[in-house]
Parts: C-alpha cells; sequence; structure tokens
C-alpha cells in the first residue's frame, strides 16, 4: 500500500568511500571466479611483471618493490592449506 505520508525510506547519495576513505585504494577490485593456483614457490619465483600483471587483473595495488607486491600476492591468494 503506498501512502504519500513521506515515511517511505529515502535513499542516500552516501558511498562506503564517503565513510571509510580507505576503501577508495579498493574500490577497483574485481571478486576472482577462480584464484590463482600458484603456491607459495611460485611467488617466490614470479617475475616483476607476472606479479604486476595478477595484481593489476584483480584490481589490487601495484606498488612497492618486488618484495612487497610478492608479500601482497601470496597474502591476497594463498590459504593456509596451500602454502
Amino acid at each position: 500500500m503506498r501512502g504519500g505520508s513521506g515515511s517511505v525510506a529515502q535513499t542516500t547519495t552516501e558511498t562506503n568511500s564517503d565513510l571509510d576513505p580507505s576503501i577508495e585504494n579498493y574500490r577497483n577490485f574485481q571478486m576472482p571466479l577462480n584464484y590463482p593456483r600458484y603456491t607459495k614457490v611460485d611467488y617466490e619465483g614470479m617475475p616483476e611483471w607476472k606479479l604486476d600483471r595478477l595484481l593489476s587483473e584483480y584490481g589490487l595495488p601495484v606498488s612497492g618493490d618486488v618484495a612487497q607486491k610478492r608479500n601482497y600476492a601470496m597474502g591476497a591468494f594463498l590459504w593456509p592449506h596451500w602454502s
């Protein structure tokens, strides 16, 4: 039943990034259909260009030196039982 009392919940223009500025860094993250199937050993030997491509493919930050990128990729994609 529709009423003219104006009691309908109003939409808001406030977004998550308005609430928490740290979310802005991950705005482009895309939930993968399948996680990469690399092991810890694979990540440790992976060239920087491949790490860059992998991280950017999932909308994750591609910054820092190669060691930081490796650690970030392992933290994002390795599950404890895959290590």
